[in-house]
């Protein structure tokens, strides 16, 4: 049997999540679609599915080869339309993600530059405060902020950003600015809860690194809600450093702790590592890289 069309049909029941319905979408009768699955697991001495009369899961050997089998066939894709001059325009959709107020600050007004030059181009931009899964829900670049665990994934850095504890100037004129981590306990606290796990804030780095457990006064999971709050005097809030950029330059909120703010966070452009990327991602990403380093750099 064709290993190709073996690799299809895997793929094919992994998104459809049914024997049945994958035969549906490749048009193959139900012992078609059993005796590629069979074949591939054959060649490959274990099995990709654990199946039941009611149930179907991929098994954690399937959940590895699956990565690469989709690789496989987006690679054959774009050699195909390569081929036949098809991809010589970047062209079709692309889904993008990043965090909320990133996206809405920093990569929204880019995107939009981007689509003026390729206006054959389209886009879906997923705006939300967690990791994203690039294979999982289908997504063709994210931005990601922190250190990258190790992956298959591409990735092109863009600069760093500052985590950083604000006030407003009239609130620091009432209540006094900490001057060490231990005066928080003194203090109002907000609390973002994207950037306090377990009410903890951490300060400094490597070995000097230490951390206070606080009592927020309020917690928020949207940091626009929790800067807004700090803004208006109800206390201190933690922020990365292009949230407060310009609320920090117009007076409105003042960094306090500087001296043990922990080291810059890395700032990435990541997405599916593949031998030939397909134009759409290419261009993308080397159109949106140089513009939001500039932008990082002006922030920070």
């Amino acid at each position: 049997m064709d290993r190709l069309h073996e690799i299809e049909v895997f793929v094919a029941v992994a998104d459809a999540g049914s024997f049945a319905r994958a035969g549906g979408r490749l048009r193959l009768s139900p012992p078609a679609v059993t005796r590629a699955i069979a074949a591939l697991e054959d060649r490959l001495g274990a099995q990709v599915f654990t199946r039941t009369t009611r149930s179907l899961a991929i098994t954690e050997v399937g959940q590895r080869f699956l990565e690469s089998a989709r690789r496989i066939l987006t690679d054959l894709d774009i050699a195909e339309k390569e081929a036949v001059g098809e991809t010589a325009t970047p062209h079709g959709h692309l889904t993008i993600t990043a965090s909320v107020t990133f996206g809405r600050l920093v990569l929204a007004p880019q995107i939009c530059s981007f689509l003026n030059q390729y206006p054959q181009v389209t886009v879906s931009v997923l705006m939300v405060d967690r990791v994203v899964s690039l294979v999982d829900e289908g997504i063709d670049v994210a931005v990601r902020i922190g250190p990258l665990p190790d992956s298959s994934l591409a990735a092109r850095r863009i600069g760093s950003v500052r985590r950083m504890l604000v006030a407003s100037p009239d609130y620091l004129a009432r209540r006094g600015a900490p001057t060490a981590p231990a005066d928080l306990k003194l203090h109002a606290v907000i609390a973002f809860t994207g950037l306090t796990p377990n009410r903890e804030w951490r300060f400094g780095g490597g070995n000097s690194q230490i951390s206070a457990t606080l009592d927020p006064v309020i917690e928020i999971n949207d940091a626009q809600a929790a800067i807004d709050a700090a803004e208006m005097g109800h206390g201190v809030t933690v922020a990365l450093s292009y949230m407060v950029h310009d609320r920090i330059r117009a007076g409105k909120l003042v960094e306090v702790l500087d001296t043990v703010a922990p080291p810059p966070q890395p700032v990435h452009l990541v997405y599916p590592q593949a031998r030939l990327i397909a134009p759409k991602i290419r261009a993308f990403v080397d159109f949106i890289a140089p513009r939001l380093k500039h932008t990082i750099e002006q922030i920070n």
